[in-house]
């Protein structure tokens, strides 16, 4: 059984057992998180759609760990202008456990 959910405004195809990482959310290691906006739920021989959420789906998660990506670096230049800009930025995230999905 497998789910198509959404949070941070993107979409990800989940199992139960699945660790993975989304967009930050608030919570401490080990707490519960319940997502409620369930694009598609697919069980052994069936599929339910939603328009645009699955009534009564959800997927029950528990927070691994909050953390920050690797830093990304982005550079501008202009050429004969002697302009150059150097920046850093490192995204925080919230590593999460698939529990179970309910639908």
């Amino acid at each position: 059984m497998y789910a198509v959910m959404e949070t941070g405004g993107k979409q990800y195809r989940v199992q139960a057992g699945d660790v993975f990482r989304v967009e930050r959310l608030e919570g401490e290691a080990g707490s519960e998180l319940v997502f409620d906006k369930i694009r598609l739920v697919s069980g052994d021989s069936s599929m339910k759609f939603g328009t645009p959420w699955v009534k009564g789906a959800e997927v029950r998660a528990e927070i691994v760990s909050q953390g920050r990506a690797d830093k990304i670096l982005v550079f501008k230049f202009k050429s004969k202008k002697n302009m150059r800009r150097m920046r850093g930025h490192r995204q925080y995230y919230t590593e999460i456990r698939v529990k179970e999905i309910v639908a």
